[in-house]
């Protein structure tokens, strides 16, 4: 990585880059490898892991450039934070190990970690430190779950559905209503109330649109291919070709591939 970002011989385009840049695809790699893990495949996912610390090393890189830290500075950092995290496996010398009934518990233990950390390190709202540059869709499970703490949740799915409708309802309205600003805001309650039933339900909203996206990819592949041609798809009309998707969803569910 030294080599690439030297200033007299390295790569133009590894040169020219900085963190805002190397972000996105920071990003896109983590989804390279959620999707390699998603498929089973893993001679895929080997790469993709490489691809990721590929990322990490380029950030430190730069950073190491800067005079901030370096790679080393980053793998101790994140030893130190295990270590930390982790009292019921880690115990200093002359000390007892905590004790952690279960997952569930560790899950407890891990986040009230955290937040001492956040406290210690100036946090004020038990909302900080929701990064914003995560998925949206992420981040609102994330802010649900914060608030949650403190009890500021419905605590089971039911209410969340009634608040679902009531959402769809007002949706509506500001659909009548023609007003694009009323309609994003109406959408972006609707899709909370989704995240938050996902919540309540243990589901993980991320991971069930991947499956509903999986599922719409494939079977529009196969109503492209029971079409014949791009061209005999397009003269359809929409009743034909939503005749064709159910013929589809009925023959893979039959063979079971759904």
């Amino acid at each position: 990585m030294a080599k690439l970002r030297d200033p007299v011989s390295g790569c133009p385009w590894d040169r020219e880059q900085d963190f805002s840049t190397i972000a996105p695809y920071t990003i896109e790699e983590a989804y390279e490898v959620a999707d390699a893990i998603q498929h089973g495949r893993m001679d895929e996912l080997k790469d993709e892991l490489g691809d990721l610390l590929f990322q990490v090393v380029f950030h430190a890189r730069m950073a190491e450039e800067q005079q901030a830290f370096g790679f080393d500075d980053v793998v101790d950092a994140v030893c130190d934070k295990m270590i930390r995290r982790h009292p019921h496996v880690f115990a200093g010398e002359g000390q007892a190990k905590a004790t952690v009934a279960d997952s569930a518990a560790q899950t407890e233990a891990w986040e009230h970690h955290k937040a001492k950390e956040r406290e210690a390190g100036g946090a004020t709202s038990l909302l900080d430190g929701v990064p914003r540059g995560m998925a949206e869709l992420q981040r609102s499970v994330k802010l649900q779950k914060r608030a949650a703490r403190v009890g500021f949740d419905w605590g089971s799915p039911e209410p969340v559905m009634e608040k679902f409708r009531e959402e769809a309802t007002e949706m509506l309205e500001a659909m009548r209503s023609g007003d694009r600003e009323a309609m994003e805001d109406e959408l972006g309650d609707l899709l909370f109330a989704v995240t938050n039933l996902a919540r309540q339900l243990k589901i993980d909203p991320a991971k069930a649109l991947r499956r509903a996206n999986t599922k719409f990819e494939l079977r529009f592949r196969a109503v492209e291919n029971a079409a014949g041609s791009r061209a005999a798809l397009e003269a359809m009309s929409l009743d034909d070709m939503e005749e064709l998707w159910q013929q589809v969803k009925r023959r893979r569910r039959e063979e079971g591939s759904e």
